[in-house]
């Protein structure tokens, strides 16, 4: 049976040259505008160098308050859209398609001198501090901060766009019991916890027509919290408002020990994807070309999400097709005869 991490991937009308994609992770490198700056053209082009399939951006900031950490990047202000068209047309020029991953750190925001928010006014833990509860009128602001950045996403010619849902940030916290005891139409029950990303996905849909991923905590790893047969069921209604594809991680809404190993993430990729019928991201201590072979042989899930395998190495997917004796394309300029020097 012919390889599968090296084969295409088409999802509407774009197509992935591999199964291999560059997890969003934070580099914390623009300024308090959120601007694109020199190091990101560096550090991103050269995973496209190194060919991955897909790449994403760390997560793009939608509200200047929301930021994960300083410097983060920022989907904002439509000032952001030049400079991220810029990077994302250097990034498609060497052959990868580009992520835009959107989202909000509600209370584990880091952004000084400004109230957090969440769905209710409990803090991560004791040392946090507690978050201020949105309003309905937050609510629906947040929302059309979500529809904004989606258009700008697709103005800056991004190939996929991702709803960030997982790893404790806001919209993860709306999904939680752990963190949502709200009582109105946005919390309490399993559907009113979805309500708002619900909102998010149809406003979104209003805007962008390509690939739709959503990245989530497919368990809170707490006795009281979600659980990946919860998210099972989200991934349903996910599907039925037109998500493409559910990249499954895990943890962050609770300070919790996680016991985390090899592929410890990929059994709810595979529960989600073969209970709902709905293709899935594996992520999580995926290190070898082997290791994601397997994952995709098997059934498990359509892509394989890498992250600090790629910070340590930006040609890992060279890495891995040498591991499973699959040639790949190589940059004409790293070619004997790419560069007119050797060529003579």
């Amino acid at each position: 049976m012919a390889n599968k991490l090296f084969s295409s991937f088409k999802i509407k009308d774009v197509e992935l040259k591999n199964r291999i994609v560059m997890s969003p992770m934070s580099m914390h490198s623009s300024d308090e505008e959120g601007e694109v700056k020199n190091f990101h053209l560096t550090h991103y082009t050269s995973r496209a160098l190194g060919q991955a399939g897909l790449i994403f951006l760390e997560t793009l900031i939608v509200n200047p308050n929301g930021l994960v950490g300083p410097g983060d990047l920022g989907i904002w202000d439509d000032k952001h859209i030049k400079g991220l068209r810029n990077l994302v047309e250097q990034i498609q020029s060497f052959g990868s398609k580009v992520g835009a991953q959107i989202g909000h750190a509600g209370r584990l925001a880091k952004k000084e001198g400004v109230d957090l928010i969440a769905p209710s006014p409990i803090p991560f833990n004791e040392s946090k501090k507690t978050p201020v509860e949105m309003t309905k009128e937050d609510i629906h602001k947040f929302i059309i901060e979500y529809k904004n950045a989606a258009r700008r996403a697709k103005e800056a010619n991004f190939d996929v766009l991702e709803i960030h849902c997982a790893h404790g940030y806001l919209l993860n916290e709306f999904l939680s019991p752990l963190s949502n005891h709200r009582t109105d139409e946005y919390g309490g029950s399993f559907k009113k916890r979805y309500q708002i990303v619900k909102e998010i996905i149809d406003v979104v849909n209003e805007e962008w027509n390509g690939p739709l991923f959503v990245r989530i905590s497919a368990t809170d790893y707490h006795k009281d919290g979600n659980t990946n047969e919860t998210y099972v069921e989200y991934a349903k209604l996910m599907k039925v408002q037109g998500v493409d594809l559910v990249d499954c991680s895990s943890g962050g809404i609770a300070p919790v020990k996680v016991d985390s190993y090899p592929n410890y993430q990929v059994p709810a990729a595979d529960k989600i994807k073969n209970i709902v019928n709905i293709p899935t991201g594996a992520v999580g201590l995926i290190t070898t070309g082997r290791q994601a072979e397997e994952i995709l042989k098997n059934n498990r899930a359509d892509l394989i999400f890498v992250g600090r395998e790629f910070l340590k190495n930006p040609f890992w997917p060279r890495q891995a097709a040498e591991e499973l004796k699959v040639d790949i394309e190589t940059p004409v300029q790293y070619t004997r005869y790419g560069s007119k020097w050797l060529a003579h």
